[in-house]
C-alpha cells in the first residue's frame, strides 16, 4: 500500500458524527469518565475567533477537560489535511504518553481518514499559478471540468476549495483525483463510534442551533472577524451572514439559508461516514445509556 501509515496509539478513541448531533458534550463526558483529553477533528473549529459560527464547545465545556486543536489557528492562515494530520498525531501521542486517553471528536471525515488511514503518497503540492487561474473561474465551471476529468470524484461540489484541489491534482498528475482516494480503501483497526439521531430529530437540533447562534450574536461576530483566509472562508454560514450584513438577505432568509445549508452538510457527512469501516454505530435517541457503553468501549485497552 503506497500511503503513509496512521501510527495511532492503541488507546485512541473516536467519537464521530454529523454536525449538531451532540458529539462535543458526549466527548467531554467520556473524557471525564476515563481520564481523557479531546483532540478536535473539525475543519473550522480549529480556527481562532468565529467561535459562535463554528459551533465550538463553550467555555464551560472547554474548562472541564483539556481540548486540543480547538481555536488554535489564525483565521487568515491557510490550513490543509496534511497539516492537521501532523498536528493531531503529535497531540494524540503526547496525550497517550501522559497515560491519558486521546479522544478524537469531530465530523470532518477527510481529516479523520487521514489519521486512521494515512495520506496517499504522490499527491502534488499546490501550484500557485494554476490555482490562481482556477480560482478565477465560476464554481459551476470547475465542477463541470472535474466531472469530465474524474467522473468518480466524490468531493463536496459546494466546497470551492476542495473542488479546486481535486481539479488541480487531476491536471498536474494526469490521474483522476479519486485514484488517490482508492488507496485508502483498506480499513485499519479503529476504536470508536459514529453517533447519529433520527433525521427529524437532527433537523430540529440544527434549527435550534441556528436560532441560538443568532441570539448569541453571530452577526456581530462575523462583522468584526477581521481578515479571513481561503480555508476559513468556506465556513458554513459565513457567506449568508455577510450577505445579510450587506443588506442582500433578510434576517429570516439568512437563518433559513443557513439551516438548509447545515442540513445538507449533515447529509453529506452521513454519506461519508456510511462508507467508513470498523466503527460502532450508535443512535443517541434509542441508546439506553450512551455514556456507559462508550466508557466500556474506551477502557478495553486503556
Amino acid at each position: 500500500m503506497n500511503r503513509t501509515a496512521s501510527n495511532l496509539p492503541d488507546t485512541a478513541f473516536f467519537i464521530l458524527g454529523p454536525t449538531a448531533v451532540g458529539k462535543s458534550e458526549l466527548a467531554v463526558q467520556l473524557a471525564e469518565a476515563v481520564g481523557g483529553e479531546i483532540v478536535g477533528a473539525d475543519a473550522y473549529q480549529i480556527y481562532s475567533r468565529l467561535d459562535i459560527l463554528s459551533a465550538k464547545p463553550d467555555k464551560a465545556m472547554l474548562a472541564r477537560v483539556p481540548h486540543h486543536l480547538v481555536g488554535e489557528i489564525p483565521l487568515a492562515q491557510p490550513f490543509d489535511v496534511a497539516t492537521f494530520r501532523s498536528m493531531a498525531l503529535a497531540r494524540i501521542r503526547e496525550i497517550a504518553d501522559r497515560g491519558n486517553v486521546p479522544i478524537i471528536c469531530g465530523g470532518a471525515g477527510l481529516y479523520v481518514r487521514a489519521l486512521t488511514h494515512g495520506i496517499a503518497e504522490g499527491l502534488p503540492q499546490a501550484d500557485s499559478a494554476l490555482r490562481a487561474r482556477l480560482e478565477n473561474e465560476p464554481l459551476s465551471t470547475l465542477v463541470g471540468r472535474l466531472r469530465e476529468l474524474d467522473p468518480a470524484a466524490t468531493v463536496d461540489e459546494n466546497n470551492r476549495r476542495r473542488v479546486v484541489r481535486a481539479l488541480e491534482v487531476c491536471m498536474l498528475t494526469g490521474r483522476p483525483f479519486s485514484s488517490f482516494r482508492d488507496e485508502w480503501n483498506d480499513a485499519p483497526p479503529v476504536r470508536g463510534v459514529i453517533v447519529s439521531r433520527p433525521r427529524e430529530d437532527l433537523q430540529r437540533r440544527i434549527e435550534l442551533r441556528t436560532e441560538a447562534m443568532f441570539a448569541a450574536g453571530v452577526v456581530a461576530e462575523v462583522a468584526n472577524s477581521g481578515p479571513i483566509g481561503p480555508t476559513a472562508e468556506q465556513m458554513l454560514g459565513l457567506r449568508e451572514i455577510r450577505a445579510h450584513i450587506a443588506g442582500d438577505l433578510s434576517l429570516q432568509a439568512c437563518k433559513a439559508a443557513i439551516t438548509l445549508a447545515t442540513r445538507q452538510y449533515a447529509k453529506r457527512q452521513m454519506t461519508w461516514f456510511r462508507r467508513e469501516r470498523g466503527y460502532v454505530w450508535m443512535d443517541l435517541v434509542s441508546e439506553a445509556d450512551p455514556l456507559r457503553r462508550l466508557k466500556l468501549m474506551a477502557t478495553v485497552i486503556s
